[in-house]
């Protein structure tokens, strides 16, 4: 796999603390088989995009141009579905529709941080989490649970990390990978290589360019790397993130 652009390496900061290195089996049968690869990217704000400065910025448009940078021998869509301010209830009742119906191979679900902020209560939304994965996984398709994003002011949320918890717990019972948003976004807050505000919006929640950018990265790494076998080079991550 080619290297990515020396502007992209800071992106790998904390690689080493937050790793993403998902089991793909849906995927790779499907890569090996067909030579293609579909993922549906459901969600709220962040799969939406809110904050990019284009559609073009949004973390599944960049997903999209990694992967096939990646995979250039590969037939590879990302299909968009996120709808800002969702709840994982909403994206729920549209599985059907917006994403088993697109016979994607992987699905990269983003939700709970409404529930976070709203305190829904953790049994409902457990609840809601393994319809939604059980109802994907029995479709054949690999899911990925994305972690909530990191906040410099999380402390406004008392149960954020109660329902962080959640969100882990449920995916590792039922065999889902989680890609550790959260880990690689506070390392790339500690390591001083991005100004806050290339990180989180002035509005204290949503994320802006560069932090899609270096989601979509670390995200097409996980996966190119479970697909091929190829890693990239994780020298930039390995250093030191004081």
């Amino acid at each position: 796999m080619a290297l990515a652009a020396a502007a992209d390496l800071r992106c790998r900061s904390g690689s080493a603390q937050s790793p993403f290195q998902p089991a793909l089996p849906a995927a790779t049968a499907a890569l090996r088989e067909t030579g293609k690869l579909t993922i549906v990217a459901i969600g709220s704000s962040t799969t939406a995009g809110s904050g990019a400065s284009a559609e073009d910025k949004s973390y599944p448009a960049v997903l999209l141009e990694e992967l096939r940078r990646r995979l250039p021998n590969a037939e590879v869509r990302v299909v968009n579905k996120g709808v800002g301010g969702q709840s994982a209830y909403d994206m729920l009742l549209r599985m059907d529709t917006d994403v088993i119906e697109e016979k994607p191979s992987i699905v990269i679900w983003q939700t709970v941080v409404n529930e976070a902020i709203s305190h829904i209560g953790e049994d409902k939304l457990a609840k809601i989490l393994r319809k939604g994965i059980q109802k994907v996984q029995a479709a054949g398709i690999d899911m990925v649970m994305m972690d909530l994003q990191w906040l410099p002011r999380a402390g406004r949320y008392p149960q954020y990390d109660a329902y962080r918890a959640l969100l882990k717990k449920t995916a590792d019972e039922h065999g889902a990978a989680v890609f550790p948003r959260y880990g690689m976004m506070r390392d790339w807050s500690r390591s001083k290589r991005f100004t806050p505000e290339e990180l989180v919006g002035m509005d204290g929640m949503h994320m802006v360019d560069a932090g899609y950018r270096c989601l979509a990265i670390r995200i097409a790494d996980g996966i190119a790397g479970a697909l091929t076998g190829n890693k990239p080079d994780m020298a930039e991550g390995m250093k030191s993130t004081n």
